[in-house]
This record gives structure tokens, C-alpha cells and sequence, in this order.
């Protein structure tokens, strides 16, 4: 049964339906030797049916965290995780493991960012695809290899009949994340996570990746929520951004307004650190200036303001609430936002974002 079959189209006015996802203030800490580290303090955002929503940051700001905190595949005894994640509805946080499983494959998918990791090095690429749709879908062996071989030609895989039976370490680097794109949709799950699904690849199999996952999206009616460090890969493809930093989010916005007005001067640098084809051959990149913070030992204030050319005392003090832009929603936590915005009054309660 294809995605297509299984759901009904997204009605026009999808903002009248509720969202598929809903995660509210979510938060979610490693217990380490030196001190509890808050990998995701704060977050929450919604996202409907056929939308995607683009989490950008740097290394360790919390972006992979935030997506499999989402799903649920974070677990242990040093994990805490509070806050709420609403799916459909159903509560994840604090659901049993039998309950996150059956959710797995066909309502929630991941793409994961090292298909050699993700990938089992002994299993054939055909017997990989084929074990969610035995599990979940209920077909039998020889449905499910025409089916593994079927969805191989759909992620534009050449020869999928002699693919289906080669191990990942007979494929390359780009046919390995296809394979990965692959298994994520055999069940045609309603929301999918890309963490990352370009990294190590080169630009022109980036495009053809991102291009597929955007093609697999409309056809199937998919949410999305793509996990990337570069602002130019979401641009482009996604209805909303959220700006990770020191595991908060520092500023979330419709797209086209982030790109138009975007308030928090990290976004700002982000954007500056991205390449861009209009300048010459080997101009050095824009690098951001220090590193991020200890987070189990964060600065007072602004986590940001250590590396910000704009900061002032008040940055270094108190950390800045998230509040609404000119349009409301345009979030941003800055007391000196860009473009001579009015930033938050600083005797407002400072909370965390």
C-alpha cells in the first residue's frame, strides 16, 4: 500500500487542521562527571501535515538532539527529558518503549546523517528495506523483496534488482543514503527527520538528495523536519526555521521572513559563513570568532554574546527571553536584535526560550 493510498490529501486551508506535531517546552539533559549538560532547553514549535520545518545550527547546538528527542530514541539512566511531544496527539515523552516502537517506520521515520553507521555492514542493502515492511505492513517474504526492489528504483537507485542484493560497503557514499531515504519511507510514515542527509556528499549528489527527499514529500504527503548547519540548504525547501544555539532556540520564523529580516546576529553569522558562488575562487570563508559554550558550565547572560560583535554589558548579565518580532510569528532572543528592532525590555523576567 503506497503513501498515497494510505492518506488523504492535505486539505487547502491546512492551517485549519491541528498540527500533526506539537513539542512544548521541551528540554533534555545528560547527567555527566562535572554536571548535568542541557543539550535542548526550552524548545517548542508545531508542524503540520505536508510542511517542513528547518533546524539549523552548529555542531553541539542541539539540533540532533532536539530531532531524536523528538522521536523518542534517546534513553538511559543519565537522559532526563521533560517538556511535552504530541504526535497525532499521543503523547511521547514518557512512553513505553513498546509504544515509541510501534510509531517507528510507518507514522514516525528517520533519516539518520552516517548511512555506514546506520546501515547494518553484514545484512544486504534488500533484506534492510524489506524488515520494516515485514514488521510493520505484515507482508510476506517475496512481497516484501519486490516491494525493497520497487522503492530502490523510486530513490533513483540504477539496477535496484542487482543493488537489492549487494552489502552497503559495495555502494557508494551517495547510493548508501539512498538506501538509508529508503528504508525511512518503506511505510510511508506521515512524519519523517532528516538529520543532516547531505553531510559527507558531494554538491552535486547533495542537490540530487535534497531534490529526492522533496519529490518523496509531495508524492507522499510527508512532514518533514530537515536538520542541517546550513542556512543556504534550508532556503530554499522549508516552511519555517528554527535557530539552535546552546541548545535554545534562538530565533524561529517563517522562511521567507527569516531570510527578509532575520533579528539574532548568530543567524546573521551563519548566514555570513555560508559559500557563495558569486564570489571569487578560494575567498576564505567568514568564520564565526570563538566557540560555543561549556553547557554544563554556560556564561552568564547571552550564551552567544562571548562571540558577538554586538554585544554589550546588559548581553553579558541576562539572558534574553524569546519574544515576537514585528510579525508574530517571528521569534526572536536578542536584546539588540539587527535592523534597529526594539528588542526586549530588560525588565521583563528573563525566561528560558
Amino acid at each position: 500500500m503506497t503513501g498515497a493510498e494510505r492518506y488523504p490529501a492535505v486539505p487547502t486551508d491546512a492551517g485549519a487542521e491541528p498540527p500533526l506535531l506539537e513539542v512544548e517546552d521541551l528540554h533534555t539533559t545528560f547527567r555527566t562527571p562535572g554536571g548535568p549538560l542541557r543539550a535542548v532547553a526550552g524548545a517548542s514549535f508545531t508542524l503540520r501535515q505536508g510542511q517542513t520545518l528547518g533546524v539549523v545550527g552548529e555542531s553541539g547546538s542541539g539540533k540532533t538532539v532536539l530531532a531524536r528527542t523528538v522521536m523518542g530514541l534517546l534513553a538511559g539512566d543519565n537522559i532526563e527529558r521533560n517538556g511535552s511531544v504530541r504526535f497525532e496527539g499521543q503523547e511521547l515523552v514518557g512512553a513505553s518503549n513498546k509504544t515509541l516502537r510501534s510509531m517507528w517506520g510507518d507514522r514516525i521515520a528517520m533519516v539518520f546523517q552516517d548511512p555506514m553507521t546506520s546501515l547494518n555492514p553484514v545484512m544486504r542493502v534488500g533484506q534492510q528495506i524489506a524488515e520494516p515492511l515485514r514488521i510493520h505492513l505484515g507482508l510476506d517474504r517475496a512481497e516484501a523483496r519486490a516491494t525493497a526492489v520497487s522503492l530502490l528504483g523510486q530513490v533513483g537507485i540504477p539496477s535496484p534488482e542487482e543493488r537489492a542484493r549487494a552489502y552497503p560497503g559495495q555502494l557508494s557514499g551517495g547510493m548508501r543514503q539512498r538506501v538509508v531515504i529508503a528504508i525511512a519511507i518503506a511505510c510511508a510514515p506521515r512524519l519523517l527527520l532528516a538529520d543532516e542527509p547531505t553531510t559527507g556528499l558531494d554538491v552535486t549528489v547533495q542537490a540530487q538528495i535534497l531534490d529526492l527527499l522533496a519529490t518523496l514529500q509531495d508524492e507522499r504527503r510527508m512532514a518533514m523536519i530537515l536538520v542541517t548547519h546550513d542556512l543556504g540548504v534550508v532556503a530554499t525547501r522549508t516552511d519555517e526555521i528554527i535557530v539552535m544555539y546552546a541548545g535554545r532556540i534562538v530565533e524561529r520564523a517563517p522562511t521567507p521572513s527569516l531570510f527578509a529580516s532575520m533579528a539574532m546576529p548568530y543567524t546573521e553569522a551563519l548566514l555570513g559563513s555560508t559559500p557563495r558562488l558569486a564570489n571569487p575562487s578560494h575567498t576564505r570563508l567568514a568564520a564565526i570568532e570563538g566557540r560555543p559554550p561549556d553547557l554544563v558550565s554556560p556564561p552568564p547572560g547571552c550564551p552567544f554574546a562571548p562571540r558577538c560583535r554586538y554585544a554589550q554589558d546588559l548581553c553579558r548579565r541576562a539572558a534574553p527571553p524569546l519574544v515576537a518580532a514585528e510579525q508574530p510569528d517571528h521569534l526572536f532572543a536578542c536584546w539588540f536584535p539587527l535592523g534597529g528592532r526594539v528588542g526586549p525590555s530588560p525588565a521583563e523576567p528573563v525566561g528560558a526560550t
